[in-house]
């Protein structure tokens, strides 16, 4: 029983405390193309091309219609007209319920960003596999600079925080670049 437990607890602490993200600040940033929706209209999203916008605030969620999630792609979209005024774009990732982004980006992304499909290259790239659940992704944001440079590597189970954290990053580069 102690073997359970211990099992059990170990588990919950690998979703909830902060972790190191796997790409580090000064790496480069995988290119990638996936399928993706935008107020429930599907695209094919290609960091490459939205990094010569400006920079990407780049965020993997576990799964749509999750409660974390939710509340995550809420504050997100909240935010997302800053993060515009800032020349940024948001995009959320999740290799978990990816049947349900179209539906995810509009209800829940409330039509202010787009919400990807994580296939399993994607989520090995980005070293964004859910400990528990390795057919999901974790809870990890990154903002890439339109050089594809990261800037901000965070990861952490807990979706209070991502926003906040991102965003600053953001202000951060846009502070140095008009200097």
């Amino acid at each position: 029983m102690k073997t359970v437990l211990a099992g059990v607890a170990a588990a919950a602490l690998a979703v909830s405390s902060p972790a190191l993200a796997a790409l580090k600040v000064g790496d480069k940033a995988p290119d990638f193309s996936a399928k993706a929706a935008l107020a429930g209209k599907d695209f094919d999203f290609n960091l490459g091309k939205a990094l010569k916008k400006g920079p990407v605030v780049l965020y993997f969620f576990p799964a749509a219609y999750t409660s974390g999630c939710t509340a995550e792609a809420h504050e997100f979209a909240e935010a997302t007209p800053e993060f515009e005024k800032l020349g940024a774009t948001v995009i959320g990732v999740t290799a978990g319920n990816v049947d349900r982004i179209k539906d995810f980006s509009k209800e829940h992304c409330r039509d202010k960003f787009a919400v990807a499909a994580a296939d399993k290259t994607l989520v090995k790239n980005y070293d964004v596999a859910l400990a528990i659940k390795p057919d999901w992704t974790n809870r990890t944001s990154y903002v890439i600079a339109p050089d594809g440079k990261i800037l901000l590597s965070y990861t952490d189970g807990n979706f209070q925080g991502h926003v906040t954290k991102t965003m600053d990053a953001v202000k951060a580069y846009k502070a140095a670049k008009t200097k």
